[in-house]
């Protein structure tokens, strides 16, 4: 059994990231694992502010909701995160959150597996790519931690426009597969 955590990043209401993240919920449930679901709605998280002091102390000094989520994800075995597409890239929210992460960096921290849902209203196959290449980068700084999978669904404008889609299902079996 993995602990999993899956970090919804759209700040929109019935948004078509976070339902992919429920699909991919439900999956990874099925087949035994603990899954939590933090979404980044409501949430108070500021800049980075580069002062690099938490790489002396373990953890960020701004003191916000980004405390809380990034310890989360120091203690998870799998991070998702699923984020609607803008401008070919990842939503701001989830990139100052990965900014904020960096005191994970110095620490003993779990995750191995990383995954990327994402959404967007183009249906190009290079939709993604910006978010995806983000995504790799932080990986990247951290030894012990693949990429483990990507899924994008295009086509999605509206709140709930992927209710039909058949990207829930791949959504779900790449949940299972955790």
């Amino acid at each position: 059994m993995k602990n999993v955590l899956i970090i919804s990043t759209s700040l929109r209401k019935n948004s078509n990231s976070h339902l992919l993240a429920e699909e991919f919920k439900k999956g990874a449930e099925e087949v035994g694992n603990s899954v939590e679901i933090v979404s980044l709605k409501d949430k108070n998280i500021a800049f980075c502010s580069g002062c690099f002091a938490c790489q002396k102390i373990g953890r960020c000094v701004i003191n916000d909701d980004a405390i809380e989520i990034v310890d989360k994800m120091e203690k998870a075995d799998v991070i998702v995160w699923a984020t609607p597409i803008y401008y070919y890239e990842m939503s701001g929210q989830m990139k100052t959150l990965i900014d904020r992460a960096n005191a994970l960096y110095a620490k003993d921290y779990k995750f191995r597996e990383v995954y990327l849902l994402s959404v967007a209203t183009d249906t190009e196959a290079y939709t993604p790519d910006g978010a995806i290449k983000g995504v790799q980068g932080w990986v990247d700084c951290f030894e012990n931690a693949t990429l483990a999978g990507t899924l994008f669904i295009g086509g999605v404008t509206d709140g709930g426009d992927i209710a039909c889609n058949e990207g829930l299902k791949r959504a779900y079996e790449l949940g299972k597969n955790v």
